[in-house]
Formats: C-alpha cells, sequence, structure tokens
C-alpha cells in the first residue's frame, strides 16, 4: 500500500487481524477529514464493524482521498459510512476518491457504503481497485443518486463516475465502470436509467456461488414490493452482479439488504446486523 500523501483531503487506512478467532484491527490510522468511529461487533455473529466518517461534511471542488483497506487470513469485516457521501458544485476540478483492498486467503469483507448523492454541477470520479487471494469472500456495494436541485431536476449534476477493478490472485476478473453524465447522454430512456433516478450495485465473490443460489437470490429479489427493476449477471469466476435501477435510496438499500440476508446465513449462517445511521 501507499504511505499517506500530506495533500490528501482525507486519508484512512485499516488492516484488520484474526487474533485467536477474534477479528480485531491490526492497525488504523486516519488522517484530515476521514476518521473512523470505534469498532462495533454486531450480535451473536461478532462481526467486526466500522463507520467511516467524512468530518467536512461533504466533498467540494479538487477534494481528493485515499483509503486502504487489509482484512488478513481468517478475518472478517464489515465497513460501511455513517452517512452519505455528499458530493456538492465542483467548478474547476471534480472531486476524486481511491480505494485500495486487499483481501486474504478465507477473509470476508462486507463493504456496503451509503448512496454518493451528487448535487447540481457536480463531477466525481471513484476509482476502487480490490486485490483478492482464492477463498476470500466481498460483498461490495455502491449506490448512486441524485441531489436536490433549484430547478428541481432529477439529472442536475454534470457527472458521477465509479470504476471497480478486482483482482484473482493478481489476475483481473472483474473490470466495472459506471459513468452518469446527463448532458451528454440521453440518460432517461430505455436501456439506459428508463424512468429510474437511482441506481445501485452489488458485487458478490464467493467459491460457494452456485445455480441453487441464484435462483434463491432471482425469487428473493422479486419477493419484494418496492418499485424497481433489477438483475443479476454471474461473472466469469465463482460470484455475480446484481443491478438494481429505483427512484429512492429505500427501494435500492431493500433489494441489496435482502440479498445479503440471504448470501449471509446461506455460507456462514449467521443474520447480518442492520446497519441503519438514523
Amino acid at each position: 500500500m501507499l504511505m499517506t500523501k500530506p495533500n490528501w483531503t482525507g486519508y484512512l487506512n485499516m488492516d484488520i487481524e484474526n487474533r485467536r478467532g477474534k477479528s480485531v484491527p491490526k492497525n488504523i490510522y486516519f488522517h484530515n477529514a476521514l476518521k473512523v468511529q470505534r469498532p462495533i461487533y454486531h450480535g451473536k455473529t461478532g462481526m467486526l464493524c466500522y463507520y467511516i466518517l467524512n468530518v467536512g461534511g461533504g466533498y467540494l471542488d479538487g477534494d481528493t482521498y485515499r483509503l486502504e483497506i487489509r482484512v488478513r487470513e481468517n478475518a472478517k469485516l464489515t465497513l460501511t459510512t455513517l452517512g452519505a457521501t455528499l458530493i456538492y458544485k465542483t467548478p474547476d476540478k471534480p472531486a476524486y476518491q481511491e480505494t485500495e483492498i486487499h483481501l486474504e486467503k478465507n477473509s470476508y469483507l462486507v463493504y456496503m457504503p451509503d448512496p454518493v448523492i451528487g448535487y447540481e454541477n457536480a463531477r466525481y470520479k471513484q476509482f476502487d481497485s480490490i486485490y483478492m487471494e482464492k477463498g476470500a469472500v466481498l460483498l461490495y456495494s455502491d449506490i448512486l443518486t441524485p441531489g436536490w436541485s433549484a430547478q428541481g431536476n432529477s439529472f442536475s449534476y454534470d457527472m458521477l463516475q465509479l470504476k471497480t477493478n478486482i483482482y484473482m490472485d493478481d489476475e483481473l476478473v472483474v473490470f466495472d465502470n459506471i459513468k452518469l453524465e446527463p448532458a451528454a447522454q440521453q440518460i432517461d430512456i430505455l436501456g439506459f436509467m428508463g424512468d429510474y433516478t437511482h441506481l445501485g450495485t452489488l458485487i458478490v465473490i464467493g467459491q460457494k456461488t452456485d445455480d441453487d443460489l441464484i435462483k434463491r437470490l432471482h425469487a428473493v429479489i422479486h419477493e419484494q414490493t418496492c418499485d424497481f427493476d433489477a438483475g443479476i449477471s454471474r461473472l466469469t469466476i465463482p460470484g455475480f452482479t446484481i443491478r438494481v435501477l429505483a427512484n429512492m435510496t429505500q427501494d435500492v438499500q431493500r433489494v441489496i439488504a435482502a440479498c445479503h440476508k440471504v448470501i449471509s446465513q446461506e455460507w456462514f449462517g449467521e443474520t447480518p446486523s442492520s446497519l441503519r445511521k438514523y
């Protein structure tokens, strides 16, 4: 991992290890606008959980952030944010965040931050690189939503881009690039966002992925009664991706949470604790 640079608006380094059967922090370091709250062990699962906090309140013109996370062999970590990532007007330079994650053999990471909200004239670029060893399990989600604008337009932000590279034993196995640029794209047409304004993604990688799990997830997704469209696609490695389109953040979160519950119960015999912050 790279050493911290003095010019990062916010910097976070987390190193989690398994110590005598319990996941504990080996090292936690944060600098400037990024901080983490004290760890929580959720319910009977004993899953170590951290909440990331941006003390600046939002991302502004030219802000840069870097997160480095390592989950060592047999360690488990749930990582989320205390609130949404708010992207405000960026007239000169997009806000930028990069995350580098290393998952060692038999580690387990649930990474479910709150939504990225793009306000009027906001530009934001996010680049996540995830390096996994075989046997590691990953549940990774993100949600893009439009913020309030004076004109009442749903797509008043200029650009939101999320790029994710996932490597298995140093081989690139997943490349995901979402770029929403309303001024340059006819974003509200069939085949793009259609009649929806919110986009959610859940990427799951685990050796236990099989056809029965995919069928079960299909059923659970269609059991949800909120207004949304969703699809599920298998990956070339054991895993899958789920996309969700909706008009409310809560509807996207409801679908992702239902899938998370199924995976956690079937793979680990556990019911995940709520990550509700309010």
